[in-house]
């Protein structure tokens, strides 16, 4: 797995003295400031980087309000940000998409969550020290970008790239788009210690749904909220051609995009 997208809860441990190292809770307030967090963190939550107002393109912020939310919770741009919540990861993995699309260059994921930092390591209720910094978004140009646009995705689909629905079995089987893999996002992490499976297990798992790292992947879900965890679990064990569809079935389905409603065959 590659620590430089997904760390474990040892090595966060092990670099919190370094100044450059930022944990980000996506937490709501209330418990970052109720339950605890990991010392030296800020609290970022879910809904402050997330815009389902904007249709360009779809629930990102926008770079400036990213980089504004930024330079409020002091965080520079050399950074190295590791993020969190305590749902296994998904919103998260939210964070550490938008932060890769606006240009930060070092940003990964906690393994695990809140709940599996604090079976064995330190938290606080202390309030951290802010100060705010100075930060200008760097963002990726189209062609650096995995975010993949509707006629992207037509394209794809005469391409027949794989296309991996992240969603459960009964939202698979309402609607998904023609083709498509079910991959719940939740199969990669164990639920017994909340952190993700074995990389054995993980590509074993990933090679029985057709997903493997010669293949044109993309991914989507409803809201593109799952499909991020699945994004930075693909990118952490190697693959590289992995579209994210940031419209998702939303935005297909108010295009009248193409549907398939049957069952899986698994």
């Amino acid at each position: 797995m590659d620590d430089s997208l997904v760390v474990s809860p040892e090595w966060l441990a092990e670099h919190l003295e370094d100044p450059m190292v930022r944990p980000v809770d996506v937490r709501d307030a209330w418990e970052f400031d109720g339950i605890g967090h990991v010392p030296g963190a800020v609290n970022v939550p879910f809904d402050t980087y997330r815009d389902a107002s904007n249709d360009e393109p779809g629930t990102l912020p926008g770079a400036d309000a990213f980089a504004n939310l930024l330079e409020e919770s002091g965080i520079e741009p050399r950074d190295t940000l590791v993020a969190y919540d305590d749902m296994h990861g998904v919103f998260a993995a939210r964070f550490v998409l938008t932060a890769c699309v606006y240009g930060h260059d070092d940003v990964r994921l906690l393994d695990g969550d809140f709940s599996a930092w604090s079976r064995e390591h330190e938290m606080t209720s202390d309030d951290p020290e802010i100060e705010s910094s100075s930060y200008a978004p760097d963002p990726l140009t189209a062609e650096e970008s995995p975010l993949i646009d509707l006629e992207g995705v037509e394209a794809a689909l005469e391409r027949d790239a794989a296309f991996v629905d992240t969603r459960e079995r009964e939202e698979f089987a309402e609607a998904h788009l023609p083709g498509a893999v079910r991959f719940d996002w939740r199969e990669v992490v164990d639920d017994e210690t909340r952190r993700l499976k074995p990389e054995d297990e993980l590509e074993e798992l990933l090679i029985d749904h057709g997903i493997t790292p010669d293949r044109e992947i993309v991914l989507y879900c409803n809201t593109a909220r799952r499909i991020s965890h699945t994004y930075v679990v693909l990118r952490a064990l190697g693959y590289d051609d992995i579209a994210f569809y940031e419209g998702s079935l939303t935005e297909w389905i108010a295009a009248d995009g193409a549907l398939e409603t049957e069952t899986e065959s698994r």
